[in-house]
């Protein structure tokens, strides 16, 4: 999900409109309103994010794909993956198969499953 739908779900889920929650973030509702339409991307300060995701309750996996797509709003590669060059490496392979007309679906998941290899950290994998 991108990360402007996953904002304005999770206001919605909480009950909030957009003017409240803009109001009890700090954040001007006019801004507010162009990250819901994808006008503008999420925010880069992971302080700010953090705030966001507290507020929303989000913990674990939920919290790290709230990072992860406010990374990808901005057009960036999330800074853990980015950090690690044993991925970094990969990308231009990744990259390439994605752009492969005959990657299937079956392909995509077998070249993702073989990234998660290449990242783990467990020999077995």
């Amino acid at each position: 999900m991108r990360f402007n739908e996953l904002l304005k779900e999770l206001r919605i889920k909480h009950r909030k409109t957009l003017r409240e929650c803009a109001g009890d973030l700090g954040v001007d509702p006019s801004n507010w309103s162009k990250i819901e339409r994808g006008v503008n991307p999420g925010p880069k300060d992971v302080v700010i994010l953090k705030e966001w995701a507290d507020y929303f309750g989000l913990h674990g996996e939920a919290e790290a794909d709230f990072y992860d797509a406010a990374a990808v709003s901005r057009k960036e590669i999330p800074s853990d993956i980015a950090s690690d060059d044993r991925i970094m490496s990969a990308l231009p392979a990744f990259f390439r198969s994605l752009r492969d007309s005959d990657m299937s679906d079956e392909k995509l998941r077998q070249f993702v499953e073989d990234l998660r290899k290449l990242h783990s950290r467990d020999p077995k994998a």
